[in-house]
């Protein structure tokens, strides 16, 4: 089939340093699930700032996420013999984070208020500008704060941790239709919502 208009080199090159970024977390998976101590330690170096973000926009509370994916790391570790596919990793590990931080969610006497406030106030009023990512500073930071949870759960998965709908769907315990739904309704508000910055 002839390709037609010019070709996005960017696009290949991004392409295949997220495939780099897998084997190698492949490899890491597989070294760690035999009890190799600096493979563990590598994992939770390349994890540990993507499983704060992901914790933080769940629970809107710093110290909340630290320790829900403290405790998440352990399941992770204690889980990874049974882990069979290395490639499903990332959204497996996601997943036991997320019930990490329901857990603790059910646990909260104002589970509505918490969510509530996580959902309208910007992330730096919290103190937790070191977990943020640069990508959401400015305007996009700004809409993506006042997504509710799930949605800014879900995009944050999706365009920032690169995962598929169906890892993004493992990682959040949801039906892959549930993840597009989510996904359609949080890209209409964030472009309502840069389209009024722009004006």
């Amino acid at each position: 089939m002839p390709v037609r208009g010019p070709c996005s080199w960017k696009a290949v090159d991004v392409a295949y340093q997220t495939k780099q970024k897998r084997i190698v977390d492949g490899y890491l998976v597989a070294c760690a699930r035999l009890g190799d101590r600096a493979a563990q330690q590598k994992l939770v170096e390349r994890y540990q700032t993507k499983f704060l973000r992901h914790a933080y926009r769940l629970l809107g509370d710093p110290e909340q996420a630290r320790d829900s994916v403290q405790d998440g790391w352990i399941e992770i570790l204690r889980g990874l013999p049974k882990l069979r596919d290395e490639d499903a990793f990332a959204a497996w590990a996601f997943r036991i984070i997320t019930r990490r931080c329901a857990k603790l969610i059910a646990g909260l006497q104002k589970t509505r208020a918490t969510l509530k406030r996580a959902a309208q106030t910007p992330p730096e009023e919290h103190g937790a500008a070191d977990i943020e990512l640069a990508a959401e500073r400015g305007p996009l930071r700004a809409a993506m704060a006042r997504l509710p949870a799930g949605h800014r759960a879900a995009v944050a998965l999706f365009y920032l941790e690169d995962l598929s709908v169906g890892e993004v769907a493992v990682a959040l315990d949801l039906p892959a239709g549930t993840v597009k739904t989510r996904l359609m309704h949080a890209r209409e508000k964030l472009r309502a919502a840069l389209q009024g910055e722009e004006r």
